[in-house]
């Protein structure tokens, strides 16, 4: 009898398993396919749970840093009487829009040396731009770039500014900080070259939710399965992370241009390590300053804020799904939650400045010593400025 007892109880333990198998794989099976593999479920599955931070996320600048071109919203970009740059009396480049789409079309002396289709763009538009065109299963660099500050295009950073210049690629390794994942095919030429070529219709543009909360899969099946749930769980929750972890995740994309990735930091999760997948290149321009473009938690991790904080990370004054740029008050506001007592002048005081605008003062606008812009009929280069995140006393600041 005994035996018989602990016969059913062991069938009737093996079918609750079973059937909460069966509904964790009827979840499962109905969920999309990602491309980056099994355990990532895509950006729209996230939203059905989470509409509020995706609607807002949506427009952030993380959100928006790459995507496909659509015509109309690039119509928007331009007047009709600034869509041609001039380098010389003899070569410009047109934007031009076409039966199949828009163009950056070349002209040399009145006849047409070069047309390239808008096919990408990366950036925000917040400070600027930049578009690509596809070559078979290679990307490259259209020669104009659309700068914010001027409203106006002019000469692509880095590129030659006495004649216009379409063939420089874009690889992978862009889009690995302008994007979510791009499928890639790398061929060894020679001892000192390699070949790359990429799947256009894989590209998952922006930096979608997987990208910071690692793969959803196991932490969708669950919460659908366990709806009364609030906690989150098998999903990487920043708030649960070390200081470190916090720094180094947002680090995989904003710690600088004097970093080498030894692999793919498509495969990074949050609670990595960042040092498995950058080695140091080389030291930075300017006595080893970092440049201000790109290196945010560099700068950050090097100021007395950081340093005498054992809790301040990005996510003290940033929050990746909300739309605030440019708004300083709000900013200030987070700098006053630490700093509550302050030695300004009185004039500083009666401007109201500590408590709307404490940012201009302490993380000003800097020149990129890497990033210029050459606008038309300029004989000089463009400063492209950028916010420092060096947090400090500054030479030119009212004290």
């Amino acid at each position: 009898m005994k035996g018989s007892k602990r016969i059913f109880l062991i069938l009737g333990v093996l079918a609750v398993i079973i059937v909460i198998l069966s509904r964790c794989m009827n979840v499962a099976g109905k969920l999309p396919k990602d491309i980056r593999g099994d355990d990532y479920v895509g950006a729209a599955t996230c939203v059905k749970c989470h509409q509020n931070l995706s609607a807002t996320y949506a427009h952030s600048p993380h959100g928006l840093t790459s995507g496909q071109v659509i015509d109309k919203e690039l119509l928007k970009v331009f007047p009709a009487d600034s869509n041609s740059f001039s380098f010389n009396a003899h070569e410009k480049v047109v934007i031009k829009k076409q039966n199949n789409g828009i163009y950056q079309v070349a002209y040399k002396d009145g006849a047409v040396a070069r047309s390239e289709k808008f096919d990408i763009r990366f950036g925000s538009g917040e400070k600027a731009y930049t578009y690509a065109y596809w070559k078979g299963k290679k990307l490259y660099e259209l020669p104009l770039s659309y700068f914010s500050a001027i409203n106006n295009w002019a000469i692509s950073p880095g590129f030659p500014a006495n004649t216009f210049y379409y063939d420089r690629g874009i690889t992978s390794r862009c889009l690995e900080c302008h994007g979510s994942f791009v499928e890639k095919k790398v061929t060894q030429k020679s001892a000192f070259s390699m070949d790359e070529e990429m799947e256009e219709g894989s590209i998952i543009y922006g930096i979608d939710c997987e990208r910071c909360h690692g793969p959803a899969k196991q932490h969708v099946v669950f919460h659908t399965e366990n709806p009364t749930e609030k906690t989150a769980k098998f999903i990487a929750v920043f708030k649960t992370l070390s200081r470190k972890q916090k720094m180094d995740a947002c680090g995989v994309c904003h710690s600088g241009n004097t970093l080498m990735a030894q692999k793919s930091v498509f495969g990074f999760k949050p609670g990595d390590n960042i040092d498995d997948y950058y080695v140091q290149d080389f030291v930075g321009f300017g006595g080893g300053r970092p440049d201000v473009h790109g290196n945010q938690t560099t700068m950050l991790t090097g100021s007395n804020c950081y340093i005498k904080s054992e809790a301040m990370t990005c996510q003290s004054c940033h929050s990746t799904h909300e739309n605030i740029k440019g708004n300083l008050t709000i900013y200030s506001q987070r700098c006053i939650n630490c700093h509550k007592t302050t030695n300004h002048s009185k004039e500083t005081r009666s401007k109201g400045a500590l408590t709307t605008n404490c940012i201009d003062c302490h993380m000003p606008k800097e020149p990129s010593r890497l990033i210029s812009y050459k606008e038309a009929k300029n004989a000089a280069a463009s400063a492209y400025m950028l916010r420092s995140h060096h947090i400090g006393i500054y030479p030119t600041q009212d004290k």
